[in-house]
């Protein structure tokens, strides 16, 4: 993985445009949900700050969002520098205080073929990008948001979080640290009017699931995840969960003996093409 922080292109405004603004940062922004969450939001009187990997792709969902009326400012970052990442949020909420946080980013990899586990490697970078940046991140976001009176920080989990994934050891316990997190988070900025929504989604139509060959069943476009997302970050929900069959499954599982939900993990047979 590369890192690229060009804090040139973290452009300012002037103060008579911060007030009646919206202003909303977006991490993993340049694809996936994070993108359709860009552009569900952007409209006239909101200031999005988007952050990715990507330049190139975030420039492209920037010119979308200013086309319905949003202003923009982008960063390339990888989230494996949980330093340079944490010294970018404060950099961007002290140029004007940030309404929405949505912690996006995230990696999903299985297994390799013919290996027993992950690679260590492979392990810590999805650790870093899918647990200990975002938890920073929220951390410092909360800190803020609290002596100001509220906000609002969203964290993107997933259904694995509740799975024991034999193939995906890292994705699924870095996505349960990010949901047991999120949980306590939310307690501890309930009585500060900071809201802290996680958000547990199963298949998303996204270049991420898009890797996963064979079936993605109650497959959910990624416009319709954004809706369901910014609808419950309105209204200030602890826990998004979707679709609902999954709901449903983790409740089953959680009724059947683990060893033999176990076995019928091992059992599964789960592939995935390279990345691009």
């Amino acid at each position: 993985m590369t890192f690229n922080v060009d804090i040139s292109r973290m452009a300012t405004f002037p103060l008579s445009r911060r007030g009646p603004q919206s202003r909303i940062l977006i991490t993993g922004a340049s694809s996936g949900i994070g993108e359709a969450l860009a552009l569900h939001y952007a409209r006239a009187g909101t200031h999005l700050v988007l952050w990715g990997r990507n330049q190139e792709r975030l420039d492209k969902v920037a010119a979308q969002a200013q086309r319905h009326g949003a202003t923009t400012e982008t960063l390339a970052l990888d989230l494996c520098d949980t330093d340079a990442a944490l010294v970018a949020l404060r950099k961007a909420d002290d140029v004007s205080p940030i309404d929405i946080l949505v912690l996006g980013a995230g990696l999903g990899d299985i297994r390799p073929e013919n290996e027993l586990t992950e690679l260590p490697e492979q392990v810590k970078t999805i650790s870093l990008v899918n647990f200990t940046t975002p938890v920073t991140l929220a951390t410092e976001m909360a800190r803020r948001m609290a002596p100001r009176g509220g906000g609002n920080i969203a964290l993107i989990g997933s259904v694995a979080a509740f799975h024991d994934l034999p193939v995906a050891t890292a994705y699924s316990g870095s996505k349960a640290g990010l949901a047991r997190f999120s949980t306590a988070l939310h307690a501890a900025m309930t009585p500060h009017n900071v809201h802290v929504t996680l958000v547990s989604p199963g298949y998303v139509d996204t270049p991420m699931s898009q890797r996963l060959e064979g079936a993605r069943p109650l497959l959910v476009s990624s416009t319709k995840a954004a809706r369901l997302i910014a609808r419950a970050i309105g209204q200030g929900r602890a826990h998004l969960l979707f679709p609902w069959p999954f709901a449903l499954a983790r409740l089953l599982e959680m009724l059947v003996p683990r060893p033999i939900v176990h076995r019928l993990l091992r059992s599964a047979e789960v592939r995935q093409r390279a990345a691009n």
